[in-house]
């Protein structure tokens, strides 16, 4: 059984972008036709064939964000930044490295910056030895600016400013689930994804903490957000089948299919090329 999210999450050519860089290090990704239309600010890049320059001269993470802030809005208004969120992300290449930058979330995409998010397996323990356990499964809503009406883990969402992994992993789990807090605490880390893709917004660059939560079998789902619009309790077969006919997101297909090879339900050679994606792609 092929599962296209394994090869959708390394699909990209560094050759079609430019690297963003700050001081001496790269910390994003641009598509070289989305680098031509940052020409008009040259007070805020520096363009050359090599690279796209955060220009010097803006030399602290107040004066960056200042001087970013006004291009994401024209962008924007132009239609090549979609999606807008309304909230800020920070541009750095660590979780906790102090932010270079604060950027409109909409905008990280753009811009090919790393982002950083929390999936949440929430699952029902097998009954019995040799079953497998049942996974709870979202519909993502129509009105979600990415992936709309996909499915989706049991929760997920972006780390956003000033928010760890634990606190992401709480919030998350009771906004799009209605999983308390006393119930969350019990979650386990899985393994951490690293994504580096082409979409249509640009470059996603996201590195994604996989949890798993037991959920008492009376438990139902409720979200109480209106990111979510139903959840379902499936086999593990069902979520092999619709990860397998792309029903489900990338990032929650790869979630979904690491807790299942560490259950041991589902076979190592039909995720083959999944272990790469447990390592930086490109550090």
């Amino acid at each position: 059984m092929p599962f296209a999210c394994i090869a959708a999450a390394r699909r990209f050519d560094d050759t079609a972008h430019l690297p963003l860089v700050i001081g001496s290090q790269r910390y994003g990704w641009i598509r070289r036709r989305d680098a031509e239309s940052l020409c008009r600010w040259p007070d805020v890049f520096e363009i050359s064939s090599l690279a796209v320059r955060i220009h010097p001269r803006h030399d602290t993470c107040e004066a960056r964000t200042a001087a970013l802030a006004p291009v994401i809005e024209a962008l924007a208004a132009e239609g090549l930044i979609t999606g807008w969120r309304n909230e800020r992300y920070a541009i750095r290449q660590r979780l906790y490295d102090a932010p270079l930058a604060w950027i409109e979330r909409a905008a990280s995409r753009f811009f090919g910056t790393r982002t950083f998010a929390v999936h949440v397996n929430g699952y029902v323990p097998a009954r019995f030895v040799g079953e497998a356990p049942k996974l709870w499964i979202a519909r993502r809503s129509v009105l979600k600016a990415t992936d709309p009406g996909c499915l989706d883990n049991t929760a997920a969402g972006g780390i956003g400013n000033g928010i760890g992994v634990g606190d992401t992993l709480v919030k998350e789990c009771w906004e799009e689930a209605g999983i308390p807090a006393h119930l969350t605490n019990d979650a386990r880390p899985g393994r951490t994804l690293h994504i580096l893709a082409e979409i249509p917004e640009g470059v996603q660059s996201e590195q994604i903490f996989v949890y798993d939560l037991a959920l008492p079998r009376g438990f139902v789902p409720e979200n109480q957000d209106g990111e979510a619009s139903a959840h379902w309790l499936c086999s593990a077969g069902d979520v092999r089948e619709v990860i397998a006919d792309g029903k489900m997101t990338v990032d929650a297909s790869l979630a979904s299919l690491d807790f299942l090879l560490r259950e041991g339900a589902i076979r190592t050679k039909d995720c083959a090329g999944i272990e790469a994606l447990f390592k930086p792609a490109d550090e």
